[in-house]
């Protein structure tokens, strides 16, 4: 079955990394339709993708002003790309950090999940690159928000993801907070208290090949703030189950 997909993919200063993903896009078996969201990047990423658009017929670019965050950037462009007729919803970074190649793979595995999941921790995936405290600090949110929130993932905080459009339509009637890179955690825990299907695929995921990395500290108290509000999320529905399974015993 052919399937309509689009790719989002946020951008902020990522100018030296475009063209070359975009190329690595475009030799895919099967092409897809790419969509950037900008954040007003001052190096001219925003303006560089413009440009090609006469080039590349499949890319769209959504400019937006000022820097206001990775979740931001997808649950407005998936707010918009769900009235048009995709089947597929691919997420990614535009440091080429994600493999373009991949996709594929992420296409293939949905066909039995709602939600796949390009996985670093899965027989199979990995990191190249990483410094020892890149992976203690990864290992350490992934195992904290696993256990904390009753995850049935090892890569919670991964980036790389094929939705369907099933899934996408239901979070989308979610009250969804997180602006940061912790919408990854937010998307995957309403997934699973849905009962959507969630699978993960091994990928490489590299160390930005041009840039710096915007994992900041005010990312990483973000993500704290979120997974404690999902925590007491869970909590309440635990305590509002157990008090009708007393009542029912009544």
């Amino acid at each position: 079955m052919l399937m309509r997909t689009v790719v989002v993919i946020p951008t902020y200063n990522e100018h030296e990394n475009i063209l070359p993903l975009i190329e690595r896009c475009v030799a895919l078996p099967l092409c897809p339709d790419l969509y950037f969201i900008d954040d007003g990047s001052p190096d001219g990423t925003g303006s560089l993708l413009e440009s090609l658009r006469s080039s590349y017929p499949f890319l769209r670019v959504m400019h937006r002003p000022v820097k206001l965050g990775l979740g931001s950037a997808y649950r407005q462009a998936f707010g918009l790309l769900l009235s048009e007729s995709y089947d597929r919803y691919v997420a990614m970074d535009a440091d080429l950090s994600h493999r373009p190649e991949f996709i594929p793979n992420l296409l293939r595995a949905s066909g039995e999940a709602d939600l796949v999941i390009g996985s670093r921790y899965c027989t199979g995936g990995g990191t190249k690159n990483w410094s020892a405290a890149r992976r203690l600090l990864s290992r350490t949110a992934n195992h904290a928000a696993r256990s904390l929130l009753r995850l049935n993932v090892k890569d919670v905080t991964a980036g790389f993801r094929c939705y369907r459009r099933e899934l996408l339509a239901a979070l989308d009637g979610v009250d969804m907070q997180s602006n940061g890179y912790s919408f990854q955690v937010e998307t995957t825990y309403y997934a699973q208290l849905m009962g959507f299907r969630i699978r993960e695929e091994p990928i490489l995921f590299e160390e930005r090949v041009q840039a710096k990395s915007k994992m900041s500290r005010s990312e990483v108290t973000s993500a704290m703030h979120t997974v404690c509000r999902l925590l007491i999320h869970r909590c309440s529905r635990d305590v509002s189950r157990s008090a009708q399974s007393r009542r029912s015993e009544v």
